[in-house]
Order: structure tokens, then C-alpha cells, then sequence
């Protein structure tokens, strides 16, 4: 009796995942023809290219537009202790996202100022 019902569960389980399989492959084939695939795809590349604008990291941040270097450094150490201290990575990553958004700002705003001298 065994060995035909470890038969059957074979026999299944290979007719499952060959129609599994099939069924997989048309649903590609289908997603190629309408444009389903496409736009998925554009989807992913255009919330992969999303990053963080100067309003957003200085928001994040709670300095002003007129800020200096120092300030938004004292800033981010703060808020950055503080997060490590209570546990908050995903803060934490936004704090560090901010600073870093706002360095390239001042580091192409200075290199700007030395082209202009």
C-alpha cells in the first residue's frame, strides 16, 4: 500500500508543478503582449530614481533655508544620537538620507561660488 500511495504523491506533485509551470510561462506571455510587463518596469526604475529634494531634507532636519554647514551638522548629530539611542533605523536612515542630500548641495553650491571667483 505504500509504495503505490508514494506513487500517487509523486505523480501529483510532478503534474502540479509542470502545470504550475505552464500556467507561469502564459501569464508572462500575456504580460509581454498587453504591456503589463513595461509598465511594471517603468514603475520600479521611476521609484528607484526617487531621492530626496533640499525642501524634504531640511524638513527632515528642522533647519531653515538659511542655515549654515554648522547648524545642520549640530542638527543632524542630535537627531542622529537620538535615534540610535532609542532604536529608530528607519529615522535614523531618513536623518542620514537628509544630511547626506544637503551636503551635495553645499558642496556643489561651493564649487559653483569658486567657478564664478
Amino acid at each position: 500500500m505504500h509504495p503505490i500511495v508514494a506513487r500517487m504523491l509523486f505523480s501529483g506533485t510532478r503534474i502540479f508543478v509542470r502545470v504550475f509551470r505552464q500556467a507561469y510561462l502564459q501569464a508572462l506571455v500575456n504580460a509581454a503582449a498587453s504591456g503589463v510587463a513595461d509598465e511594471a518596469g517603468q514603475k520600479a526604475v521611476h521609484e528607484e530614481s526617487k531621492t530626496l529634494t533640499q525642501h524634504e531634507a531640511r524638513l527632515i532636519l528642522g533647519v531653515s533655508y538659511t542655515a549654515d554647514w554648522d547648524e545642520i551638522e549640530h542638527k543632524y548629530d542630535v537627531l542622529f544620537r537620538r535615534n540610535a539611542k532609542e532604536g529608530s533605523c528607519y529615522l535614523q536612515s531618513k536623518v542620514h538620507n537628509a544630511k547626506q542630500c544637503l551636503e551635495d548641495f553645499y558642496q556643489n553650491k561651493g564649487e559653483e561660488e569658486e567657478e564664478t571667483l
